[in-house]
């Protein structure tokens, strides 16, 4: 007796329904209702538990180079290096709270798509007609529908009159679904269940009685937030990378640390504790301690640019996914298309019209035949066609401040704007030829007609409708201001015509009547009506997405369509929008569902368009593009889009006609709705993937110059030239000063003509390792070679490890003029990024308080130098910008094609 959304309610007749589930004509009693509520269970969707702010913290600290850190700040406080600990502990703190902040927002997906159950409705129980709570419904009950009701469960619909229902959020139709009582075929997907209604649709037209078939979890929308309980979010491709990064870096970092204290101690003889405190220098020099602050940061000010372009990031990582991505998998209606239905061509028996304009804005150029511009005063078939269309009708537009706006029907407000465009006025038209009566639009009869008087004794009645119903009782035609008898032919030609086109067509005809009536009858609308032509109708796509497009695809990036409306609609749009179709049209849900995975497989690289698919058919789509190895990213706005949005590798939803559960699920919301801001968004997170890749290939050799010197030292039983103390100083201050400056550096010219990255490709190639080991060696070299040759020269050993420091640091200063370009020669400029010099003069006078400043001096062991250290450190920084400049001349002539491949993959 309950509900299940599979089960074939939309196939069984009406009365086999109400017997099914033990029901009648005056509902349940209230007794009844009550055991049912008992076994069923509250109308409401479940919700999961998230988790808490406290275990949300503490998987801030789940990273292994965080443990690497941790387990040396132990060794160090048991050893009572308590400055040391300290230190260690306050930047592993702040890079948790950093990570808690920008990670604290909990998912509400499920709570979201809950808000779109009703609070009442209308139940028919014992006879009665009451008002009950949506979650005291129960299946078996009536449900009463009118317009403005939002469903409140899934109902097997047993009276209509001339019902129609929004199921955009659900089905991803861009117009309101006319529904009946008779049953349909098995296989009618979602939205051509006319026979339906379900649960959080909304009533847009019309009243009905359904009888409750399934509820709370049961139901459609129940399945889709199952389905998005149960998908499973994918890490986004920066944070795999660093985790990969993560797990190499922390082997070698053991290996070595283990290796050094057993060299030490079996070799050296040193003590176990001072090769302890080596290993932990060694684990603290060769850690980017800073790494993560830059991390944050450069997300950060990716998050900032973009949001300058509308586009809300909601998770930090998803900055970065985008420049990722190789396909993107998009709804139609409201994010390629504007969610405006629009004439664009009109067809009457003298001439075809081309209509100008989108949108509901009743402005627009109008061609004739050959294209010259129509003079409207002497187009007396247009005005004639539009005139009825204008009467009929019930909707109405409205100037809002960002735009136009309508309630009703899109159908009938499309009409609205084609009569604005030829210069008719309601109020005008009206007034010459007032409304007497009317019979609004009936899903049986697919037409609509109203009954008007000319003020002279004659009447008239319009009717719109389905072409089909028209041409059914149209005996003629107009012509040049005349009658004639209907020409069938030349109207089915035209139908077709519009059909290729994708394009909805409505018929609109004309009955005079000799006397004026006060009445108007259904037996009225069913002969001598004069057709007075077609109009075809289309929900058209946005400019800029064209564009965005072809942008995408200059980028490397495929760009396939997933709809939920009908195949021809979805690839008349897709032709428009310069979307390739296999075979010339669209892969349907019914036909997924025949296809195993690895025949969907064989067709995903060349099928950009997926018509009348469901929410299951959508995240399928997106698992199986996953498996083929494309980073995917999914557009949305409805709730049948949430289970995709989130399964997706960056779910992209609309920030103004979205729904609450595709912002929730999605990482990233445009708030424009926007489709060609993803492209300046797929900039933007090519450009942070660029300079995060920068900021490593600086701060690694740091870390690599101070292990090298540290290794070196111990292999020759030296005195260690840099204390761990001041490791983390120049760890710590270089990071959030020169490194940070990178995370500014603009996009590199052709940034958009290169295809996204291998997936497969690690965050450091072999290019970049080699440019790692060989700054390592030279810093290495510099730092270590000073120090040893003032050693000789008598200076103290507190002047010698300040000089290294200070040639390190010098060194890291050219280093990262020529990490600005990956490839390019190094670049010195101020305008395009003023923050590296700024950095560089504030480095330069941290390192003199640390060379000169007493208190700094006692903190970190350091003494003031002399003159002539400052032209060892200039030497320096000289030395390891020529040289890697020379390195990058050197590849390039070497490698030109690998060179090239390498650049193009960055």
């Amino acid at each position: 007796m309950q509900g299940h959304p599979h089960s074939d309610w939309h196939t069984r007749a009406a009365e086999d329904s109400l017997v099914a589930l033990d029901s009648g004509p005056d509902g349940l009693s209230a007794d009844e209702a009550q055991r049912r509520l008992e076994q069923h269970g509250p109308n409401r969707l479940p919700q999961r538990k998230g988790d808490g702010p406290l275990k949300r913290f503490l998987l801030q600290f789940h990273n292994l180079l965080i443990y690497v850190l941790l387990a040396s700040c132990g060794v160090t406080l048991i050893l009572g290096e308590w400055l040391d600990s300290a230190v260690i502990f306050g930047v592993v703190l702040i890079n948790a709270v950093v990570g808690f902040v920008q990670e604290g927002k909990a998912e509400q997906a499920m709570r979201a798509i809950q808000k779109m159950l009703t609070q009442e409705s209308r139940v028919r129980r014992d006879g009665k007609v009451s008002v009950v709570d949506a979650e005291h419904l129960v299946p078996g009950d009536l449900v009463l529908l009118e317009a403005g009701d939002r469903v409140p469960a899934d109902l097997r619909l047993l009276d209509t009159r001339n019902l129609r229902i929004e199921e955009a959020a659900l089905t991803g139709e861009s117009l309101p679904s006319d529904k009946g009582r008779e049953p349909v075929g098995a296989a009618a997907s979602l939205g051509d269940r006319s026979s339906m209604a379900y649960s959080g649709t909304l009533v847009s037209a019309g009243s009905g009685v359904g009888l409750v078939v399934a509820t709370a979890g049961h139901t459609e929308l129940g399945r889709i937030s199952h389905l998005l309980g149960d998908v499973q979010r994918l890490q986004t491709p920066l944070l795999a990378d660093m985790a990969h990064f993560a797990r190499q870096l922390t082997l070698i970092i053991v290996v070595l640390s283990a290796a050094t204290f057993a060299f030490g101690v079996l070799l050296r003889d040193y003590s176990a504790g001072d090769m302890l405190m080596a290993a932990v220098g060694l684990a603290v020099a060769a850690i980017p301690e800073g790494l993560p602050a830059v991390l944050t940061i450069i997300l950060a000010l990716g998050v900032q640019r973009m949001a300058r372009h509308r586009a809300i990031i909601r998770r930090l990582p998803a900055v970065e996914s985008l420049g990722a991505v190789t396909v993107i998998c998009s709804d139609k209606t409201g994010t390629l298309t504007r969610n405006e239905m629009t004439v664009q061509r009109v067809f009457t028996r003298e001439h075809s019209y081309e209509v100008g304009g989108v949108g509901y804005a009743p402005r627009g150029t109008i061609h004739c035949d050959d294209g010259r511009l129509c003079e409207l005063e002497t187009a007396n078939d247009l005005l004639e066609l539009t005139r009825a269309g204008l009467l009929a009708n019930s909707a109405s537009l409205h100037h809002l401040p960002d735009g136009w706006g309508i309630a009703g029907d899109p159908t009938e407000a499309a009409l609205l704007t084609l009569a604005g465009k030829v210069g008719l006025h309601l109020p005008q038209e009206s007034q010459r030829l007032p409304r007497v009566d009317a019979i609004p639009f009936s899903a049986e009869r697919r037409s609509l007609a109203s009954l008007h008087h000319d003020h002279a004794g004659h009447g008239l009645i319009y009717q719109f409708g389905a072409p089909e119903r028209l041409l059914e009782v149209c005996q003629r035609q107009w012509r040049a201001g005349s009658d004639e008898p209907l020409e069938r032919r030349y109207w089915h030609q035209r139908l077709d015509e519009g059909a290729r086109q994708g394009l909805r067509m409505i018929g609109l005809a004309i009955r005079p009547l000799e006397q004026a009536r006060q009445q108007l009858d259904e037996d009225d609308l069913n002969e001598g009506f004069i057709l007075l032509g077609l109009v075809g109708m289309i929900d058209p796509p946005r400019e800029e997405a064209i564009r965005a497009i072809a942008e995408c695809r200059s980028a490397g990036i495929a760009v396939k369509m997933i709809t939920g409306d009908h195949a021809a609609t979805a690839g008349a749009i897709a032709q428009r929008l310069g979307l390739g179709l296999e075979g010339g049209r669209a892969l349907t849900g019914a036909e997924l569902d025949n296809l195993g995975d690895a025949e969907l497989d064989a067709r995903l690289a060349a099928t950009s368009v997926f018509a009348r698919t469901s929410p299951t058919h959508k995240l399928r789509l997106v698992e199986r593009l996953q498996a083929g190895g494309a980073r995917v990213a999914m557009t949305g706005d409805g709730v049948n889009d949430a289970p995709a949005l989130k399964r997706a590798d960056i779910g992209i939803a609309m920030g103004i006609k979205g729904t609450e559960a595709a912002k929730e699920a999605a990482q990233m919301v445009l708030a424009d709705d926007n489709f060609a801001t993803l492209v300046e968004a797929v900039a933007e997170g090519r450009t942070v993937y660029d300079n995060l890749k920068k900021s490593i290939l600086f701060i690694l050799p740091t870390n690599g110059g101070q292990a090298l010197v540290l290794l070196v030292a111990i292999a020759l039983g030296l005195a260690l030239p840099i204390t761990p103390l001041q490791i983390l100083w120049v760890n710590m201050i270089t990071a959030v000063t020169l490194a940070l400056t990178l995370a500014f550096e603009p996009s590199e010219r052709g940034l958009m003509q290169q295809p996204p990255r291998d997936p497969k490709a690690p965050l450091l190639g072999g290019w970049l390792l080699w440019r790692v080991f060989c700054v390592s060696l030279l810093l290495t070299v510099t730092s270590l070679g000073l120090f040893l040759l003032t050693q000789q020269q008598g200076w103290t050993l507190e002047e010698s490890r300040t000089l290294a420091v200070n040639v390190l640091v010098a060194g890291e200063i050219g280093y990262l003029f020529s990490c600005r370009r990956l490839r390019e020669p190094a670049y010195f400029g101020v305008r395009h990024n003023p923050m590296v010099w700024a950095m560089v003069f504030l480095l330069l006078l941290l390192q003199l308080a640390f060379t000169y400043w007493a208190p700094l001096q006692q903190l970190f062991g350091t003494a003031a130098l002399s003159l002539n250290a400052c032209g060892w450190c200039l030497l320096g920084a000289v030395g390891v910008c020529l040289a890697v400049e020379l390195e990058k001349v050197f590849y390039r002539r070497r490698h030109p094609a690998r060179g090239e491949r390498e650049a193009a993959t960055r």
